[in-house]
């Protein structure tokens, strides 16, 4: 198998699709024993704000936003790497749909498996929100290329482990 995905006949393309469910339950329990800013580990402020109406923080807006994030990393097909959390950013458009940003660790880890932009789609109901994300396959980096640069982060933060965000 190849070390990297390609498309049929190489060059773009798209493969490794991303799938994640998230039990709102959970969230919600999260939620009320640390609060919102539990929430701020994993999610930027743009992304937070994407998930608040005037009532407060939505509910399923939240988990679909954590689904969206960890099928954008199911893309990526890494081994022994944990998910950047507020690496990978999900983004409301201005025709609503969710947008995909990787940006530092993320951004490096896609390049290296050629891919050059994720996108994503987020559903949710009463118990569940469900996410899919496809990359779109770019030609993958020459030898001695560098990746994306090191972006500022918004606000300094301790990188996340997988595991460690949600009990």
């Amino acid at each position: 198998m190849p070390a990297r995905p390609t498309a049929a006949g190489g060059g773009l393309g798209w493969a490794n699709l991303g799938m994640d469910i998230v039990s709102v339950k959970r969230v919600h329990r999260l939620l009320t024993e640390y609060g919102e800013d539990f929430f701020g580990r994993m999610l930027d402020p743009g992304e937070l704000a994407d998930c608040t109406t005037s009532q407060g923080l939505d509910l399923l807006s939240l988990c679909g936003r954590i689904a969206a994030k960890e099928a954008a990393f199911k893309t990526l097909r890494v081994q022994g790497r944990f998910l950047p959390w507020r690496d990978i950013v999900v983004r409301r458009s201005d025709g609503g749909w969710p947008l995909v940003e990787l940006r530092r660790r993320a951004a490096r880890m896609a390049a290296e498996s050629g891919i050059t932009d994720i996108t994503v789609s987020i559903s949710h109901d009463v118990d569940y929100a469900v996410a899919v994300a496809a990359p779109i396959l770019g030609d993958p980096p020459a030898p001695g290329r560098e990746t994306p640069a090191e972006a500022p982060a918004s606000h300094p933060s301790q990188p996340l482990d997988y595991q460690g965000v949600l009990p």
